[in-house]
Order: C-alpha cells, then structure tokens, then sequence
C-alpha cells in the first residue's frame, strides 16, 4: 500500500546551523519543539537508543573497519551529563537497539556480527557470520530483527531484512536495494527505511508492502512507546547544513492519519534517531559529533 500521496507539513522550517556546530539550535514559534544539544565533542556518533527516558545509549565509529581502535558504545545520563564508555575496540559498531530489560544489543558491520552487552557487563555475540549488518531491533521475547546490507543500491542482491528466534535465522524480506535500518512494534509488525529507493517498508500479518515513498535517502528509524508515531531521518547530502544548501531532515509519520510532520532540518548529517517515552526525540549528527534533543512544547515536563 503506497502512501505516496501523504502531505507532509514542514513545520520546522529552515532552521539555521552553524558549519557542524549546530549552535544555533534555538526554540522557534513554529517548530512545536525545543532544541538542544545534549552531546557534543563526539568521535563520529552513529546509531542511537534509549532505554527509559534518561539513558541514551549511541556507537561512535571515528574509524570504521579497524578493530582495537576508538570504536565503541556508551551510555549517557541525561540528568548529570556523564559518558560512559561501556565497550570499546569493535571495527565498527552501527546500529544498536535495546530489549526489554535494558539489554544492548549492536551490529558490527564489517565483522559480521551482532554483539549484546550482558548485566554483568560482559560482551558476548549473538549471531556470527553474517553479511554486513546495518540495522537491529529487538521484538518479543527478544527476537533479533536485523538488515544486511552487501551490496548497498543493489536491488535484487543478497541485502535483506532477517529475524533470529528460537535460535534460528529466518529471512523476513530479500531483493530492496538497501534496507538501512529497521523497528519492530510489539505486536510484531516491522518497518524499515530503504535508502536507495527512498522508501520505508513494512510487514504488517505476513504482508510486505510500501509504507512511505518519495523520500530523499531515509536512514534512520524509530517507534514510540504506543507504537504510534514512527520516526526517520534523510540524509541526502551528508555532511553539509543547511546553511550551505543540505536538505538532511528528522521527521515523524503518524501511522493513523498518514501524515508527515518535519520535525527539524538543517542538520548536517542526523544518521540515527530515537524516542523517550516522555515524546523527546534524539538523533546523533555523526559528522557534528553531537546528539541532539528535539523536545515537544506540548508536553508536559517531567523530573
């Protein structure tokens, strides 16, 4: 079911940003949204979750495919500020997705693995040989959906959406040209961004169909707690702000009325993004070295 018709109402506007400082990311009366960066001086931060609405959990990948270099996942408290770095020396750790105790999970693109951080804080592999996975998400009874991407723009090669349950491996969805990253409700509905053919897909009761298309480079992915509202990025023109012509942009699709909502653009480059169960929304600008928080007006604060 193509939504192509969707109107997708701008309300963010042209927010300005300064050259990959995003310093000028103030309130604006027509947003519906508080801007503030809650991150900075990051090596390159890429995938992003949160688990509860004060822990925000992000990968950093300064240098993609060398192993026992900078590389790592950490946690950040969003009361105190702090950063901790809870495991470091993957060569490159993209996605990462929590379950519903907490558990972080991660894909290692170039290693071919997914990697899943234990209470005792212990690093111990879930899936080896796989064939460069990008995106992760964590159904019930900790099901593992992820993508593999190998052949990125190349419809009908081997990329694909999969799950791991029961302790066996199951193709979900074959043949898109670029299944980036991917969510999963929990009445086990999926949906995931395709990049290359700028669409996000879904499977809805075993049915695979278009949910969104039209979209400039989606990347990122995210649902809210009520599975509601799902949230993507488009990463067009990576690395450049808006100020310099970029057309990057975070929004949100609410999947009863089918309308888009931009929540902000001029960002230069929003790989990932997630959601609190507060309505605040997160996304890591991973040549910025920032993760930035987009807080609802509307809601009332908590704390």
């Amino acid at each position: 079911m193509s939504m192509q018709g969707m109107k997708a109402t701008a309300l963010a506007g042209a927010v300005a940003v300064g050259t990959f400082a995003l310093s000028a990311l103030d309130v604006t009366a027509t947003t519906g949204y508080r801007f503030r960066v809650v991150a900075s001086g990051l090596a390159r931060p890429v995938g992003i979750a949160v688990g509860g609405w004060k822990t925000i959990y992000f990968t950093e990948i300064p240098t993609p495919g060398v192993s026992g270099g900078a590389n790592g996942v950490s946690s950040l408290d969003l009361d105190s500020g702090a950063i901790t770095v809870l495991h470091r020396g993957e060569p490159e750790p993209v996605n990462l997705a929590l379950s519903r105790d907490d558990e972080v999970y991660w894909t290692c693109k170039s290693a071919g693995v997914i990697l899943k951080m234990t209470e005792d804080g212990d690093t111990v592999p879930v899936l080896t040989d796989l064939n460069q996975p990008s995106g992760i998400s964590i159904g019930k009874h900790d099901a593992v959906y992820f993508t593999e991407v190998p052949s990125p723009g190349v419809a009908g090669a081997n990329n694909g959406v999969k799950v791991f349950d029961e302790g066996m491996v199951k193709m979900v969805s074959g043949g898109e040209p670029e299944p980036t990253d991917v969510v999963v409700n929990r009445q086990g509905d999926l949906y995931w961004t395709c990049k290359s053919a700028g669409v996000i897909l879904t499977r809805q009761k075993g049915r695979i169909s278009v949910l969104v298309d039209g979209l400039d480079q989606p990347v990122g992915i995210a649902l809210d707690k009520q599975g509601r509202h799902l949230y993507f990025t488009e990463v067009p023109t990576p690395g450049v702000p808006g100020t310099k012509g970029g057309r990057n942009r975070v929004s949100v699709l609410d999947l009863r009325s089918g309308e888009i909502e931009r929540i902000h653009e001029g960002d230069p480059e929003p790989t990932d993004v997630a959601v609190a169960p507060n309505g605040n929304v997160y996304w890591t600008c991973t040549v910025a070295g920032v993760i930035v928080e987009a807080s609802p007006t509307w809601q009332r604060r908590r704390g």
